[in-house]
């Protein structure tokens, strides 16, 4: 579990944590130049070569894996000072972070490791710590001191501080230190039971319930637009790499800073309040990063609908609630009380009218009704269903249509 607290550090704790993000960013490059020469140097053909050129290894060195590299940073300590200066678990964590996203693209296939540019490298981790570093509002940080931590929520009794990362936002002018904390106690995810609610969400409103709860749809990025085409224009007016330049830079990473700031605040609130309203919640599994591709793709993904499905699972974990995601497809062309098939409707259609029912309610509303319902089918067993028994005895605080 991460807990996230903001740190106030002095300005030369920032510029030797900076220095220090720096370092980790030129050996992240170089751990991924040597590892982009020895898979070129085994790209190239048995029967013939290139006709611009070839990447020629000797066939004894082995691939630049992780136990590798950190047992090359060893060597490498000792003719480059500046790895010096960052504590040794820093720099070592900063090697696995390669190859983790390494792992990750041979499991998924995509997302090959990139360099990384001056100002992308924005974090540091310490991995481990005998004991706990936050006393008296301040966190003691190997080779950078104490640093004042706005401890807004105690740590847990019986949890331990397995780490700590440095997090940087806004060009450096905010910092972040994300605690993990740990207990031995294992915590069992939520079983299915008590009241159920189906929610679809759009752009219309932010999002429907199968009670008819609406939730207004709130403008972070758009609102703010003028405003920030405003500062970006002042910024691209001034001189690169100037004082003045970094002055306006700095005041537009700190109005996007407020825009993220603000949506996360608006989707942990609207998951907490659909927390209160039911036991159990039900969402579509749309892949989000399609539908931003569209022409609505602003609005898309100025409401964050990816993130907010994702805070509301922690939410619902945290809380104890069952949260699980069903089968996106044909919500919107299925009437929830007779299961006919509607036809398709176009995206200006908002009412839902079946025919064979006559039922008839808004868009929205009837594709949540449809959604709950297929979550019910998916935790509800098939055999309770056949014998028409309760769902009381598998499921407390549920009824059934008989």
């Amino acid at each position: 579990m991460n807990y996230t607290y903001r740190i106030n550090p002095t300005i030369e704790q920032q510029e030797l944590m900076l220095v220090w993000m720096e370092t980790c960013r030129r050996l992240y490059n170089k751990c991924l130049r040597d590892l982009k020469d020895w898979l070129n140097s085994r790209k190239c053909s048995l029967h013939s070569c290139s006709l611009s050129r070839e990447y020629i290894m000797s066939p004894d060195i082995l691939f630049p894996s992780y136990l590798e590299q950190k047992r090359q940073l060893t060597q490498w300590k000792k003719t480059n000072p500046w790895l010096k200066e960052v504590h040794s678990q820093v720099t070592q964590d900063c090697v696995k972070r390669l190859h983790n996203t390494w792992e990750r693209f041979k499991s998924k296939k995509f997302g090959f490791p990139r360099f990384k540019k001056f100002g992308r490298y924005q974090s540091f981790l310490f991995p481990q710590f005998k004991e706990s570093p936050i006393k008296n509002g301040l966190i003691k940080l190997p080779k950078i001191g104490q640093v004042e931590i706005n401890l807004h929520r105690p740590i847990p009794e019986g949890f331990m501080v397995k780490g700590v990362r440095i997090v940087s936002r806004v060009r450096g002018a905010v910092w972040y230190a994300v605690v993990t904390i740990q207990c031995d106690v294992k915590v069992p995810d939520p079983l299915p039971f008590g009241r159920g609610i189906g929610i679809d969400i759009g752009l219309e409103s932010y999002l429907v319930t199968s009670d008819n709860f609406r939730v207004e749809p709130a403008r972070f990025f758009r609102d703010l637009q003028s405003r920030l085409k405003v500062l970006q224009r002042k910024a691209s007016r001034k001189n690169k790499r100037s004082k003045n330049w970094g002055k306006a830079q700095l005041k537009v990473a700190k109005l996007h800073h407020q825009i993220s700031n603000a949506r996360k605040n608006f989707h942990f609130q609207t998951s907490h309040t659909l927390c209160d309203q039911a036991d159990m919640i039900f969402v579509e599994d749309i892949n989000f990063k399609m539908t931003a591709r569209g022409f609505l793709g602003k609005e898309m993904l100025d409401a964050g609908f990816g993130q907010f499905r994702d805070l509301l699972s922690w939410v619902c974990w945290k809380r104890g609630k069952y949260f699980a995601q069903v089968d996106h497809k044909y919500t919107s062309q299925i009437c929830p009380k007779c299961n006919a098939h509607t036809g398709k409707k176009e995206l200006k259609e908002r009412q839902h009218i079946c025919l064979e029912c006559n039922y008839s309610t808004t868009r929205d509303h009837a594709s949540a009704e449809v959604i709950l319902n297929r979550g019910l089918e998916n935790i509800v067993p098939t055999d309770c269903r056949e014998r028409k028994l309760s769902v009381e005895s598998v499921l407390p605080g549920i009824a059934i249509s008989r």
